[in-house]
């Protein structure tokens, strides 16, 4: 299966960075927080991944095409006609497919576009902008065993996103804007789509968080798996300050991988 991942916004709420380099691309511990969302999924063996590109999605296509070269050490030798001598390699495991999917395009337009590369068959998705330390495959069995169109992890923090009603049986029944006094669980991506979400996305102005889900979950196609860990989005300085100061003290939640 493949990852998803929603890298195209215009990041206006901390455009202290994003005035510079897209979102995703904000670094954490000197490397982007999308970097660290691959490092997540990749831990749990999902290597393929289709990058939803907009905003200055040139940034992200250079970034991985020197990815190679920034982490190996290398002799430039112009003594032989400007020969280049890799001593020691770093790479992942990674096929990486960046796409375009235009400057204004809303969510779910971005993911109707990359419908060519993800084929006929279900697909992680996520935002370019989060970080988490759910176990990606426990969402998986929890996805193939209720059969239905689409599954997100939904956490329960004081954050702007949307509320989820949620049955006992995790069926989502309604999908609501967040009000500052609200306590219920919310949308925190880390999702599983089945090829039958794009006939729920009309086109480029369609923001997947609202018709799209709520029909979903109108339907009863929509389930939530329930995360009681760690999650923390990166919309604000503030925010980015505190993902970097975690890094920082070597305890970041959700890093689970090796260097």
């Amino acid at each position: 299966m493949k990852a998803v991942i929603l890298a195209g916004g215009f990041g206006t709420r901390i455009s202290e960075e994003s005035e510079f380099k897209p979102k995703p691309m904000i670094e954490i511990g000197g490397k982007p927080i999308l970097w660290h969302i691959m490092k997540e999924y990749s831990y749990y063996g999902v290597n393929e991944f289709v990058i939803c590109a907009g905003y200055k999605q040139y940034v992200i296509k250079e970034w991985f095409a020197d990815y190679f070269i920034h982490n190996s050490d290398i002799t430039f030798d112009f003594t032989q006609g400007n020969k280049m001598i890799v001593h020691r390699e770093h790479s992942e495991p990674w096929k990486v497919t960046v796409v375009d999917t235009g400057l204004n395009t809303m969510t779910g337009g971005r993911i109707k576009r990359i419908r060519a590369y993800t084929g006929n068959e279900p697909f992680f998705m996520t935002y370019g902008d989060g970080v988490c330390d759910v176990n990606i495959m426990d969402v998986l069995t929890f996805h193939k065993a209720h059969g239905k169109i689409a599954t997100l992890t939904s956490v329960n923090v004081n954050q702007r996103f949307g509320v989820l009603d949620i049955a006992s049986d995790n069926t989502i029944r309604a999908f609501r804007e967040k009000s500052s006094d609200d306590g219920s669980q919310i949308n925190a991506g880390y999702m599983i789509l089945n090829p039958e979400i794009f006939d729920y996305i009309e086109g480029d102005t369609t923001v997947f968080e609202q018709e799209p889900l709520q029909r979903l979950a109108a339907e009863g196609e929509l389930k939530s798996y329930y995360h009681k860990g760690y999650w923390q989005c990166m919309d604000t300085k503030r925010e980015k300050d505190k993902l970097e100061a975690m890094w920082a003290s070597g305890h970041a939640p959700w890093k689970k991988w090796v260097d």
